[in-house]
């Protein structure tokens, strides 16, 4: 099942269930609002929402419209939680060699994950707004999941059942704020700007055999200015997976239902796929010919985001933004 969030006169959007094709919606506020509140009262609007999605793909749907990705917000265009996590070791690893710095052990026995902005999400097509070019503009691509209600101590093999929805996303940062913030020993703010998810929150079954419970095996491809600057497996070198990542965050309080989490930038030890972040093109450019050429982004670049099944359709929509300069 496909669900996605249309823009309207408040905040959280108007919940549609989408084509399997991503050419058609229905919308589904007769049984949810709000993705929200779907994901609140999941077990109880599952089996409506399973229908809809069926007529939808049957083409009996009621009310059957266009689907328009740029009339979409992100799946939850705002949430309770967000907590993005930095799953594969291998972008940890090659960002630190190209400062001169070992990746330190105890990276390999709990994730690194902090807790972003979630009061604001921009929709997939809506540009990347940012003050200067002098930030150091970059993007992440990553894989996130919704939860449900998740205990606290939820054991990983508990924390696998807590995943609703899956998504992609494009994780805005400011690489040229981080480094003086991390120095603080407090974490990020201002060093991560927008965050846009994908046009569609798709639910686990409908990946098939590419979703095992606990992470997602297809390459998240990315491109920069319609040049391809990768396509990097997100089931490959995940050392972390999303029950890992799950059962971390809930260590020591319980989850509210819509808490999404992220993977962080998707990447392999293998670098011929390419890259998910400018960021690890610097940091492999750095090691093997002594600097950085790859610029940050600059006004008027353009920034794409998706992930195709094994046949070649995109599964969630692309997300494609503009980096524009903000005015107040």
């Amino acid at each position: 099942m496909k669900l996605a969030s249309l823009k309207n006169h408040t905040r959280d959007g108007q919940l549609v269930v989408v084509s399997r094709d991503l050419r058609h919606a229905a919308s589904a506020a007769h049984i949810a609002p709000t993705l929200q509140h779907a994901i609140d009262h999941w077990a109880d609007v599952l089996p409506a929402l399973q229908a809809l999605y069926a007529q939808l793909n049957e083409g009996k749907a009621p009310g059957t419209i266009a689907f328009d990705a740029a009339a979409a917000a992100s799946p939850l265009p705002r949430a309770y939680q967000w907590l993005d996590g930095s799953a594969y070791l291998s972008h940890v690893e090659l960002v630190r060699k190209a400062r001169g710095a070992a990746m330190p052990q105890e990276f390999l026995k709990d994730p690194l994950m902090y807790q972003g902005s979630s009061d604001y999400f921009t929709g997939p097509l809506d540009p990347v707004l940012v003050a200067s070019e002098d930030w150091g503009v970059d993007l992440e691509a990553e894989i996130a999941v919704i939860t449900d209600d998740v205990p606290m101590l939820c054991t990983p093999e508990e924390a696998a059942r807590h995943v609703k929805l899956v998504m992609i996303l494009n994780d805005t940062s400011l690489r040229h704020i981080i480094p003086a913030e991390l120095n603080k020993g407090f974490g990020f703010l201002n060093g991560k700007g927008v965050t846009a998810f994908s046009p569609v929150a798709v639910t686990p079954d409908e990946l098939g055999d590419a979703w095992d419970g606990r992470k997602l095996n297809l390459p998240l491809t990315v491109h920069v200015n319609n040049a391809k600057l990768g396509s990097p497996s997100a089931g490959t070198d995940m050392y972390f997976d999303f029950p890992a990542l799950i059962s971390h965050a809930a260590k020591t309080r319980p989850l509210g239902a819509g808490t999404v989490i992220g993977s962080g930038t998707v990447s392999n030890h293998d670098r011929s796929a390419g890259f998910c972040c400018i960021s690890e093109a610097r940091a492999m450019e750095t090691v093997e010919l002594g600097e950085p050429k790859t610029p940050f982004f600059a006004f008027g670049d353009r920034v794409r985001v998706e992930m195709f099944d094994a046949a070649g359709r995109s599964i969630f929509g692309a997300i494609d933004q503009q980096v524009l300069q903000y005015a107040r």
